[in-house]
């Protein structure tokens, strides 16, 4: 049975860093963003429903979803919000279960930031890595990278699971409040771990 290593942590905990070091050692990353982002992208296989559902309005010259006005809608509005995950969490996972079916490397880092919101997500990984680091810290990198207020990323922070809750699903966490190389040495450690588990 393939190693499915299930990464998540909140929103600037600094999951994709994480996620891109575990690829240099070797592992496949399977990122449930990044496949979003495929699905939705011009010409993605979601947009023909996208359209279907939420209009035109909400597909940009490009053909791709428009990403901004879409965030908009789905924050104000909890029933439009169910109707986009109804769309696309099926197919992303359908999506994650090929890839990770067609691997190559000696284990999986399957990166879902709504891991441990989602149901089943248990029986889909068989470990929870858990990036975390302090709230302050997640909303100053939120900030930089983004540009949002402030109180719009604590809310983004506030409408994901409680990082205690995150914490106590964890199976290993990687503590990414200091240097990228000392995050960079926890994944080495987790990575030596992992190739072990896997070996079994």
């Amino acid at each position: 049975m393939r190693l499915v290593v299930g990464l998540t942590g909140g929103i600037g905990s600094g999951k994709s860093a994480a996620a891109d070091a575990f690829g240099k050692l070797g592992a496949t990353v399977v990122d449930t963003d990044a496949i979003a982002h495929e699905l939705t992208g011009p010409g993605g296989a979601a947009i023909a429903q996208v359209r279907r559902l939420f209009g035109d309005a909400l597909v940009d010259a490009t053909g791709a979803m428009d990403r901004k006005r879409m965030r908009e809608l789905v924050f104000a509005d909890a029933e439009k919000k169910q109707r986009l995950e109804a769309l696309l969490h099926p197919m992303i996972r359908a999506e994650s279960e090929r890839r990770i079916a067609a691997a190559p490397g000696p284990y999986v880092v399957h990166v879902v930031p709504l891991l441990v919101e989602s149901p089943g997500y248990r029986g889909r990984v068989g470990r929870v890595l858990v990036v975390d680091c302090p709230e302050a810290l997640q909303v100053a990198r939120v900030r930089q990278r983004s540009g949002l207020p402030e109180e719009q990323v604590r809310s983004i922070i506030a409408s994901q699971i409680q990082r205690e809750r995150r914490l106590a699903a964890a199976d290993d966490v990687i503590d990414n409040s200091g240097s990228i190389a000392a995050m960079q040495q926890e994944v080495r450690r987790l990575h030596e771990k992992y190739l072990a588990l896997a070996a079994v």
